[in-house]
């Protein structure tokens, strides 16, 4: 437990640029990234006024302030509690300790050189995903989705730290790092095609392409983890991922019905082969399309136990020369243009 010996309490009402805020709500219950930060604009000290707290603390010493407030008048002794997600001791994630604290500074830092940036952004999203993968609650699911949304804006607004996050991509086929390359590239994807538009939510989005293998939650790690080919068996089984998918993602209430789309289409094709349902391409969502081609890249360029990962390169031409049919063809001619 943190002491802070010169912290006072006010109404949102009585803030202004330059306090240093520390909410006293949990982190979903305000539309800021960290607990604690410096007003340092009049957009922020907006949303703190709309906000449905009754009370901040703000702590004078990491204040800002070109004149003094009155002094505590609580005992000078009192404690503000941490922040919840610095607990380390329990047995299951919940929502305040899901989101790594790491994650959170690095996204929230504009002014970490891009490769830095990127690296910590990748990696921490990694253990999110690895976190919500183990305990994927429907307030887990909420928490992450809001920190996806972060690393979408992030990776919309900031070209060179996105391009950076393409580069590093780890090629080994966990399901929590998959779920991260495919984020990411499904979102650069997104964001080439649909540059001059706004009719497309793309934290919606950016939540469906990272979580698109949520369904896998409930499919045997015997399955998922097996070092070769499936029985016909465990491959009905192993294909019941994306149907479960949508309907946890249904149930829990937390992404729209075009995000579950994403989750529900990510393995169809274009020519009628994929599955749950086995679409035809004019059947399948523009979304189902970008996550198809992002899931089926990382797939070739990651290590198996019973395959090499292949070179960008190889992906692509494998992907042009033999599995053409599967994809959109004019989408796929963009995704090759991306990864140039």
């Amino acid at each position: 437990m943190k002491t802070t010996k010169n912290v006072v309490t006010l109404s949102p009402d009585k803030l202004t640029e330059g306090m240093y805020v520390l909410l006293p709500s949990g982190w979903l219950d305000h539309p800021f990234l960290l607990n604690q930060f410096l007003i340092k604009s009049p957009g922020q000290l907006e949303k703190l006024q709309k906000c449905d707290l009754k009370q901040v603390h703000v702590d004078l010493d990491q204040s800002q302030l070109s004149t003094d407030l009155p002094s505590p008048s609580k005992p000078t002794d009192r404690t503000h509690p941490l922040d919840p997600r610095e607990s380390t001791d329990l047995p299951d994630w919940n929502p305040d300790s899901l989101v790594p604290d790491q994650l959170l500074a690095a996204l929230h830092d504009s002014k970490m050189k891009p490769e830095a940036r990127a690296k910590a952004v990748y990696d921490h999203s990694r253990e999110l995903m690895k976190r919500l993968l183990d305990s994927p609650t429907a307030e887990n699911l909420k928490a992450s989705k809001k920190v996806i949304g972060s690393i979408t804006d992030l990776i919309l607004s900031d070209d060179q730290t996105a391009s950076n996050m393409m580069r590093i991509t780890s090629h080994d086929f966990y399901t929590y790092t998959h779920s991260i390359n495919v984020g990411v590239t499904s979102i650069m994807l997104a964001k080439a095609l649909f540059r001059n538009s706004d009719a497309h939510d793309m934290h919606e989005l950016g939540a469906g392409f990272f979580l698109h293998d949520i369904g896998k939650v409930n499919i045997r790690a015997g399955i998922i983890n097996k070092p070769g080919k499936l029985t016909d068996d465990e491959m009905r089984h192993m294909r019941s991922h994306p149907y479960k998918g949508y309907k946890m993602l249904e149930k829990s209430g937390q992404l729209s019905e075009e995000s579950r789309i994403i989750i529900l289409q990510h393995h169809e094709r274009a020519d009628g082969t994929g599955y749950p349902k086995q679409l035809h391409n004019r059947e399948i969502h523009i979304y189902g399309k970008i996550c198809c081609i992002a899931d089926v890249f990382d797939a070739l360029t990651s290590e198996r136990s019973y395959k090499k990962a292949l070179t960008l390169f190889e992906a692509l031409m494998l992907m042009k020369e033999q599995m053409a049919d599967h994809f959109d063809k004019k989408m796929f001619a963009d995704f090759v243009n991306l990864m140039h």
